[in-house]
């Protein structure tokens, strides 16, 4: 969750070891374990010495294990994800928001700023709603980091690409995992004009939910309008900006009467 552009920082990769966490285990039917717990996942391979070759070619040949293993992956995928509903954005915890939103809440309203924008030239909508639903999946990992954690921006993204390739791992790899991979960069590169529109919904939907925070728990969140001014690239972009931080301008000057 970022609100503003300096040094970014973050606690150590495994900073999470150093926390009271619930472990999972993943038994998978190739025995195959998944121990993680919060940013540390590791996967552990049971196989009898030589017995390798001859479970590939097995499994080559028999579509019901492949499938399995296929099924098995997918729901280890979805499992780890899992956090991405429970981690609270670190932003509005570090202003004392009480019950924040989590990670998920925030891309799910992205991806619906991306359903119900108005057509766009040359702007597949269908493509920005993938990027609005992957584009902080590696924080499943490697947990929300804000500038306030203190790292440098390229150390952040250095450690979400490395968590990102881990759970394409998980995911099994294949076309789906290569197409997470290839939203993610596509996004973390600004490298495409749906890349463009996202940013812009990502600074969007955060100065929304600081406006619902403000009136919610009286508190004035000017941080979060000020480190977005100025920064946005696309004409949608600038129009919902616009009519968020004028709905506020009208209510601050209403309070103050």
């Amino acid at each position: 969750m970022a609100v503003n552009t300096s040094t970014y920082s973050v606690p150590p990769f495994n900073r999470f070891q150093h926390r009271r966490s619930t472990i999972a285990f993943i038994s998978r039917p190739s025995s195959r374990l998944i121990c993680y717990t919060g940013a540390r996942i590791v996967s552990v391979h049971s196989q009898k010495p030589g017995s390798e070759r001859s479970a590939i070619v097995s499994e080559a040949g028999d579509p019901s294990k492949s499938s399995s293993s296929s099924t098995a992956s997918a729901i280890d995928f979805l499992t780890l994800c899992h956090s991405l509903k429970t981690t609270k954005r670190k932003g509005w915890i570090n202003h004392g928001i009480k019950g924040p939103e989590s990670i998920a809440d925030h891309m799910y309203r992205m991806a619906l700023m991306a359903l119900i924008a108005g057509d766009l030239p040359a702007v597949n909508r269908e493509r920005c709603i993938k990027i609005a639903i992957v584009h902080d999946i590696a924080e499943a990992i490697v947990g929300d980091i804000t500038p306030s954690d203190g790292v440098p921006k390229e150390e952040k993204s250095r450690r979400e690409q490395a968590a990102l390739t881990e759970m394409c791992k998980i995911l099994g790899g294949g076309m789906r995992a290569e197409e997470i991979q290839e939203l993610w960069e596509e996004y973390e590169n600004n490298a495409s004009l749906e890349a463009n529109l996202v940013k812009d919904f990502d600074k969007v939907e955060m100065i929304l939910q600081a406006l619902e925070y403000e009136m919610e728990h009286g508190k004035v969140l000017d941080e979060f309008f000020l480190s977005t001014a100025g920064k946005f690239q696309t004409e949608i972009g600038k129009s919902w900006a616009a009519e968020i931080n004028s709905r506020r301008n009208a209510r601050l000057a209403e309070k103050s009467n």
